[in-house]
Formats: C-alpha cells, sequence, structure tokens
C-alpha cells in the first residue's frame, strides 16, 4: 500500500507509470508532473467480465489548517489526498458491486446537478403564477409583488439552494422595508410555489414555515375607518410631505372617489372624460369585472386638469417614478405614509373605509354609497330587479363629500357640520 510521502515524492519520468495502492486503486504519475488517482475495475456484460477504469481525480497534499468547508470546496475540484482518494474508492467499489458503472454514474448526477442549476427560483415562480385560474390584472399584480419583494433576493437561486433561514431574513427585510402585509402575501406566495416545487420533485420539501414566534402576526387594524379629525390631519401631513407631485395626487383622487387605490395608481388618461366629469373604469380593471362609471367632483376634475399638463403625453395619469411607461407602484403610496408617520394606523384601502363610514354617518342613501365604492348587492332577489346607478344622486354626494375633505383638511381640529343638505 502507498503512503502519504511515496505519493509526494513520485517524479515524473518520460512515460506515465503507477504506483499501486490496493484493491484496484493507484496513482497514476504523468511525464507532465500530474499525478492521478484511478480505480481499475471489472463489470460483468453479457456474462464477460470487462475491465475499465474510474478517475476519481488529482492527488494534492492536505493544506496545513484548511477548514472543513475548504476541504469540500477542494474534492468539488476534483483534487483529494491519498486517504480520501480510498473513500472514494470504496464509493465506487459499491457501485460496482451492484453492477454500476461509477463513471455513468458521476456522469448521471452531473446532468442533474445542472439541471437543478438551471430550475431557478424565478422560473418555478411564473410557471405557478401561469397555473393559477385568476385574471389577468391579478397575476399581474403578484408578479409585480414578486419582482420587487423577492425575485431581488432569490430569483436567480436554483430552486432546491433556498433554505428556510433564505426566505425568514428576506420576508423580515419585507416586513421592515414594505409593511406586514406585502410580508404575509410574500409568504403565502412562497408557500404556493414550493408546494408546486414539492409537487413537481424539483425540491425535497417545502422550506416555508409558519414562523409564529419569528415572524409575529398583523396585529394593526388598517381597515379602521378614521375619524373626521384624522382625515383632516393626515390630508394636511400629505400635503406638505413634499413628495412627489404624481404620489400626492394619486393620494388625493383616491380621497375624491373612494376608488381602489390600484384602480387609482393604475389610472389611464383615455379612461376621463374632464368635460363630462366622468371617469369610466373599464371591467378588466375593476375587481368585479364590470364597468365603472365614476362621478368627478369639481376638486378632482381641477387636480386632473393640472396633472394633464405634466404626465397627460402618457398613457397612465400617474406614471411609475423608474420606468415612466408603466403605472406608478401602489408601494409609493404605503412609502409615504410610512414617512409620515401613519403607517400602521391607516392604510390606502382603510380610505373606502373611512369614506363608507362617514357617508352613513352624514344620512346619505346606502345605495348610492355601495354604487360609488362598486359593491354588489348581497342580495340576489334585489340585485336582480336594482339596475339604477343612482348616477345624479352620487354626482350630488360626492361633490359635497370633495367639500367636507377641503373643509375637514382646512379645520384643524374645529367642528365641521355638513355644508349642504341631503336630498
Amino acid at each position: 500500500m502507498l503512503n502519504d510521502t511515496q505519493c509526494r515524492t513520485a517524479k515524473p519520468q518520460d512515460k506515465a507509470y503507477k504506483l499501486s495502492d490496493s484493491h484496484g486503486l493507484y496513482l497514476e504519475v504523468k511525464p507532465n508532473g500530474v499525478k492521478a488517482w484511478r480505480y481499475r475495475f471489472e463489470l460483468r456484460d453479457g456474462g464477460k467480465a470487462k475491465e475499465s477504469t474510474f478517475a476519481i481525480g488529482n492527488y494534492v497534499q492536505s493544506p496545513s489548517g484548511e477548514t472543513s468547508e475548504e476541504a469540500s470546496a477542494r474534492r468539488a475540484g476534483g483534487r483529494f489526498t491519498l486517504a480520501e482518494a480510498r473513500e472514494e474508492r470504496i464509493k465506487a467499489r459499491d457501485l460496482v458491486k451492484q453492477g454500476i458503472n461509477p463513471a455513468h454514474q458521476r456522469q448521471q448526477a452531473q446532468i442533474k446537478r445542472g439541471h437543478e442549476s438551471a430550475t431557478t427560483f424565478e422560473m418555478v415562480a411564473r410557471e405557478w403564477i401561469a397555473l393559477k385560474d385568476w385574471e389577468e390584472i391579478t397575476k399581474k399584480r403578484r408578479l409585480d409583488m414578486l419582482t420587487r419583494v423577492v425575485f431581488p433576493s432569490i430569483g436567480k437561486l436554483p430552486v432546491r439552494q433556498v433554505t428556510p433561514p433564505m426566505l425568514l431574513e428576506l420576508l423580515k427585510r419585507a416586513r421592515a422595508k414594505n409593511g406586514p402585509s406585502v410580508s404575509a402575501e410574500a409568504q403565502r406566495t412562497l408557500f404556493g410555489v414550493f408546494e408546486l416545487a414539492a409537487e413537481t420533485f424539483r425540491v425535497d420539501a417545502n422550506p416555508v414555515h409558519k414562523w409564529r414566534e419569528a415572524l409575529p402576526p398583523n396585529k394593526t387594524q388598517h381597515k379602521r375607518p378614521l375619524s373626521t379629525d384624522e382625515i383632516g390631519q393626515l390630508l394636511r401631513d400629505f400635503d406638505g410631505h413634499g413628495g412627489r407631485h404624481e404620489t400626492i395626487a394619486a393620494f388625493r383622487l383616491m380621497w375624491l372617489t373612494l376608488c381602489r387605490p390600484s384602480e387609482v395608481v393604475e389610472a389611464r388618461w383615455s379612461e376621463f372624460d374632464l368635460d363630462a366629469a366622468i371617469w369610466r373604469i373599464p371591467a378588466e380593471r375593476m375587481k368585479k369585472r364590470k364597468e365603472h362609471v365614476v362621478p368627478l367632483p369639481t376638486q378632482a376634475v381641477t387636480l386632473l386638469r393640472g396633472l394633464y399638463g405634466v404626465t397627460g403625453h402618457r398613457e397612465h395619469v400617474f406614471p411609475g417614478r423608474d420606468d415612466r411607461a408603466k403605472p406608478m407602484a401602489l408601494a409609493s403610496l404605503r412609502q409615504a405614509l410610512k414617512a409620515l408617520g401613519w403607517s400602521g394606523k391607516y392604510s390606502p384601502h382603510a380610505t373606502r373605509t373611512t369614506g363608507s363610514t362617514r357617508l352613513n354617518e352624514l344620512g346619505f342613501v346606502p345605495d348610492w354609497i355601495e354604487r360609488q365604492l362598486a359593491h354588489v348587492e348581497p342580495n340576489a332577489v334585489r340585485r336582480t330587479y336594482n339596475h339604477a346607478e343612482h348616477f345624479a344622486k352620487r354626482v350630488s354626494m360626492m361633490q359635497q363629500w370633495a367639500d367636507m375633505l377641503d373643509a375637514w383638511q382646512k379645520s384643524d381640529g374645529a367642528k365641521v357640520v355638513p355644508l349642504y343638505k341631503v336630498a
């Protein structure tokens, strides 16, 4: 049997020669000085024994002070000490006993690793979204969230290499930067993507945990209606926060119309008739897939006419900051609220809850309010016969609402009463 001194001191000659160890293992010393470990074995093929050679790798003397991680990386590069070469021979010999050629086994493992490396998390995530029976606008929003929050961290990684600690750190960062709602959506999405990967044998198990302690549940009451004093303070804060003009305008339009935040930030100029003071949101952008006609109070018309000189040459009323060909990200509103200290007390969607609560308190007909919010009548029989849009009544109601917003914003704590009598 060989010892390490013999391996280390072996000198190259004019022709390659072998230094035998045991059980088929030998060290081949080549004229160029390379010392290569080889394992000679026999496999039976149709009753006949066929001799083959398995290339284990090159000889190396173990570096002083080498860590286990460094040793693993070295072996992955095909460099083995005498002791390690003997271990590799044992593994290869076990395969031979099973009738498996170790060289073929290694080729298959390399192909498998290459396939796994090519299957990135982003590929599986896009596949998961494509398989969902969702409207295209819903798929787009979910993909937008992944693009902003998840893909920068793990999108290019092979899906099999993504670990629970990576995901926990990602979700913690998302919670700190984007808020608990976005973090929760990201966690649900990650779980679904990895379920698909597990079911299609691209990962062994789903790495997404519930993390009840590491990620505390979101206890913020984002949908709590604001008081009139809070509305006034919020509007004053937002107008004076010094952010992008488009962000302030989008926030203001959301309050003036009580439309969903996503419907506002993705608005297109083609949807507006400012002369008629009407905004027609097409069915494909609405949650219930039905066109929604929104009356515009004079404050909204004035706001949009002023904004037209800035973004009127573009498709979207509120273009994105980085890509002006795309609409503003909904996260822009949340980020502004966070900067103002309103995050946790109010979310953009709470605007609709607040508007509904205050309009009902002011005595407006519930049917008018529900139509303004594009809500579907829950009673099937009543829904069948009640086709009235109450548009004329909503025009009056929303003008009074806009005037009340102005009054609350200017009041600074003073008591404000409705400016108009409810008809």
